[in-house]
């Protein structure tokens, strides 16, 4: 087993048909070879906790297993507690909010065996044009996105579990999705430091365990054009030495363009190189794996420094892993987090009125398709109408002129989508379901489940209602809204 293994932690992702079993063959070589820890996608919450609890007993040191859980454990586990966009979360100027989101993801995230959540994002929402950032991120200005990111990191690591500061040093310019491509941020540094920076300088003073790399290029502070992840001059000389962050740091994943201009193993290399201790979802580990011991035999990589991010690995590991009280999830936890989501549904045009119990027709209009991953169930919302009385059905047009129509609008930031906002497609069909609802004599709400400030380009003057984004959680909250049956006055106490 060779250390440098250590520094890998690649994706186990859930299949609808089989699984984690697709996966067995990665999980057998990444344990072979000694991997430092995994990043889990999807599943179902009692299957994450057997897959968890597997790779602990077959692993001889101390794993760091890692997911995405911005929007709650519920974002990627089945059956867990999923939350609001951190923009939502953010609009509510609610201090117990942040941190009471951030503690019950990492409890729960601990009940399924997630010791690190790659959370809260510091990316600043300063470009309406962004592709990727948008209600990821807690707002648009610095110093309120600094204090809630402050607060997210507390509540977070007070349960037992690594936050990760990401993308540093601020995704939030960029115009085009590193997933794709390599975006580059072309303001002068002085506006980085002062902007964009400053809530990243909140997450370290507030102790964050690990910061998470941008894929993206920041002339102002490397000239060379190369993205930060393989920059020594915005990793050491910036966050290190400038900043004096002393936790781990972290690629964002490898499999995106924005890094693999010359290749995954050169990527990983240069990576290390530049400044980072972990290497997030390689895709091709055994030839990344000796891609690195290579460089390392060659003296292409300084020895003393890759200790560094063994020992940096090794002690948060350990603190990850330490003896806790078990975490526990109860229903006054699903109590509030539903408060949470019916808290930030709300107007941004008109008065959406509450649904009375005649039939109600759901015209869904869905932004989302294609890509990669396929967007969650559109079910959630209708099912939710239907249970608190409403007689509601899907319809490709509004049809009846005594029914109620609901147009459902899905436009979420997603990896891949390359735009935010909606389609001309998607508005289009928005246009012609208004017109026929005129038409038939009946009334329209539209619910958008997306940013806010695309209310403005959806066609009409039919109410709009905002729901921040399309998983199952917010579709329920907007559906109680409509219903008159949001929940109110919960508290974790």
């Amino acid at each position: 087993m060779n250390d440098f293994a250590k520094l890998f932690l690649p994706a186990i992702r859930w299949d609808a048909a089989s699984g984690y079993e697709s996966s067995r063959e990665l999980i057998d070589l990444a344990l072979e070879r000694g991997v430092g820890g995994f990043i889990i996608f999807g599943g179902e919450s009692g299957a994450v906790r057997a897959l968890t609890g597997e790779l602990r007993s077959r692993s001889p040191i101390p794993l760091l297993v890692g997911a995405d859980l911005e929007r709650g454990a519920g974002q990627q586990f089945a059956g867990a507690i999923g939350l609001p966009p951190l923009a939502a979360i953010g609009s509510l100027a609610d201090s117990v909010a942040v941190h009471g989101a951030a503690e019950l993801t990492a409890r729960e995230a601990r009940s399924l065996g997630i010791n690190w959540i790659y959370a809260p994002v510091c990316d600043i929402d300063v470009e309406s044009e962004n592709p990727i950032v948008g209600t990821r991120s807690f707002g648009c200005d610095p110093d309120e996105v600094a204090l809630a990111v402050a607060l997210w990191v507390k509540g977070c690591q007070g349960e037992g579990v690594l936050a990760c500061a990401k993308h540093f040093p601020g995704h939030g310019r960029t115009t085009v999705d590193s997933h794709a491509e390599l975006p580059a941020v072309t303001v002068d540094a002085e506006t980085l430091a002062n902007t964009d920076m400053v809530p990243f300088e909140a997450a370290i003073e507030a102790g964050v365990a690990a910061v998470m790399t941008a894929h993206v290029a920041y002339p102002a502070l490397d000239s060379s054009g190369v993205p930060a992840t393989l920059s020594r001059k915005i990793l050491n000389d910036l966050l290190r030495d400038e900043i004096g962050f002393p936790g781990l740091v972290v690629t964002d994943a490898l499999i995106m363009e924005g890094v693999l201009g010359g290749g995954e193993a050169s990527a990983v290399v240069r990576a290390l190189g530049a400044g980072c201790d972990l290497l997030l979802y390689p895709t091709n580990l055994a030839t990344c794996i000796d891609a690195v011991n290579l460089a390392a035999e060659r003296g292409e990589l300084d020895a003393t420094r890759l200790e560094l991010s063994l020992e940096r690995r090794r002690r948060w590991a350990e603190w990850a892993n330490a003896d806790r009280a078990p975490a526990v999830i109860a229903e006054r936890d699903r109590q509030w987090a539903e408060h949470l989501c019916d808290r930030v549904v709300h107007s941004v045009r008109g008065t959406p009125r509450t649904l009375s119990a005649k039939k109600v027709e759901v015209i869904i209009v869905d932004d989302d398709l294609g890509g990669p991953y396929p967007p969650p169930s559109r079910e959630p919302f209708v099912e939710t109408l239907a249970a608190n009385g409403l007689t509601a059905q899907v319809y490709d047009m509004p049809s009846a002129g005594d029914a109620e129509v609901v147009v459902a609008l899905f436009g979420d930031i997603r990896s891949w989508k390359g735009r935010p906002g909606y389609s001309k497609c998607s508005l289009e069909a928005v246009a012609d379901a208004l017109d026929r609802a005129h038409a038939t004599g009946g009334s329209a709400t539209i619910v958008q489940f997306s940013h806010p400030r695309l209310a403005a380009s959806i066609p009409g003057d039919a109410p709009v209602l905002c729901a921040w984004g399309g998983e199952a959680v917010m579709q329920r909250a907007a559906a109680r809204v409509l219903a008159g049956a949001a929940r109110s006055g919960t508290t974790t106490e």
